[in-house]
């Protein structure tokens, strides 16, 4: 099935902005958001670059923070007001 919409050309442009962001065409970015409004989206097996591409963008504006020293972390240290 086909089906024509005019949109406003603002919204064109930041569905564009959304799909070359994933690196899909328009048209498919658009099927995927209406199919899982519509609730008929399939879980998709994403591939492992993917998924990596996805974990990195998901921690690009995350703070650089040191690790917690092993004393930091240790039993003592957390269960310390326990006695």
């Amino acid at each position: 099935m086909s089906v024509t919409i005019d949109l406003p050309p603002d919204v064109e442009a930041r569905l564009a902005a959304q799909a070359a962001e994933v690196g899909v065409p328009l048209a498919q970015h658009l099927r995927r958001l209406l199919e899982e409004h519509a609730g008929a989206s399939q879980p998709t097996r994403k591939t492992p670059e993917e998924r990596a591409k996805h974990w990195r963008e998901s921690v690009a504006g995350l703070p650089d923070t040191k690790p917690l020293s092993d004393e930091a972390i240790s039993r003592e240290s957390i269960y310390a007001e326990r006695g």
